[in-house]
């Protein structure tokens, strides 16, 4: 049985690079993009940055955490997404896991803007929804002990530092 990492953050702020760089140091591993959840749907799809996607929101989160819940029971599983302190109690029920890993990532503000602007392999690059993401983030409450504000931009040194403190039990985070 494996682990389950959740590498979240605003838009911007490391999260693929780091989670990629992380699956990478343990075996069996996978990385479980939760960006893709939302590209299951088709007709009806709300922006999930908006507060009308609300209801939207809880079921693809749902899915995409019992997809990694149930995934992580083969192998380490780093789930790569925005699943900010409001929706987490849900993502952690849905895993079906007694305990996840829970790491946010939250650089300045103007690094994660730049990042998204200077993006060329990702499909996100809307400033305002990632500006209104990263105050999301940066104004909820979150255990201090789940918080990176000071991510280091070498994402190979990062993960390996995540790594350390979850095998420390310094991100660990009971769902019942």
């Amino acid at each position: 049985m494996g682990e389950l990492i959740v590498v979240t953050g605003p838009p911007g702020a490391g999260k693929s690079s780091v989670s990629s760089q992380l699956a990478d140091m343990v075996e069996p591993s996978a990385v479980v993009a939760g960006d893709e959840f939302f590209g299951f749907l088709k007709r009806g799809y709300i922006p999930p940055w908006l507060p009308e996607s609300d209801q939207q929101n809880t079921v693809v989160i749902e899915a995409a955490a019992a997809a990694a819940g149930w995934l992580s029971r083969h192998c380490w599983v780093v789930y790569d997404g925005v699943v900010g302190p409001w929706f987490l109690p849900t993502f952690a029920r849905r895993t079906g896991l007694k305990q996840i890993h829970y790491v946010t990532l939250l650089p300045p503000l103007e690094t994660c803007l730049e990042r998204v602007r200077t993006r060329t392999d990702h499909g996100f690059t809307d400033l305002a929804a990632a500006r209104h993401m990263y105050l999301q983030f940066a104004d909820a409450e979150i255990d201090g002990r789940h918080v990176l504000t000071d991510p280091d931009d070498d994402a190979s040194a990062l993960a390996a530092r995540i790594y350390g403190d979850i095998t420390a039990g310094s991100f660990g985070y009971p769902t019942g």
